[in-house]
C-alpha cells in the first residue's frame, strides 16, 4: 500500500536516523494512514475504500 492520503496528497517525510556516534542512516516517516469506507461522489452517497491520514479524518474532511 502507498504511504500517500487520499484526500490531501500527504506522503512520507525523509531524513536521517543519527546514532550516537553521529552516523547517519537514511529512513522516512510514513503518515499514518487508515483504510477507511467513505462515502464519496457529488452526492455523497457512494461507499468507497480510501486511504486516508488519522490528521483528515480528525478534522472531519472524510464523510463515513
Amino acid at each position: 500500500m502507498a504511504a500517500t492520503c487520499d484526500v490531501c496528497g500527504k506522503g512520507p517525510g525523509f531524513g536521517h536516523n543519527i546514532s550516537h556516534s553521529n552516523r547517519r542512516t537514511k529512513r522516512r516517516w510514513n503518515p499514518n494512514i487508515q483504510r477507511v469506507r467513505a462515502l464519496v461522489g457529488e452526492a455523497g452517497v457512494t461507499p468507497k475504500r480510501l486511504n486516508v491520514c488519522t490528521s483528515c479524518l480528525k478534522a472531519g474532511k472524510v464523510k463515513r
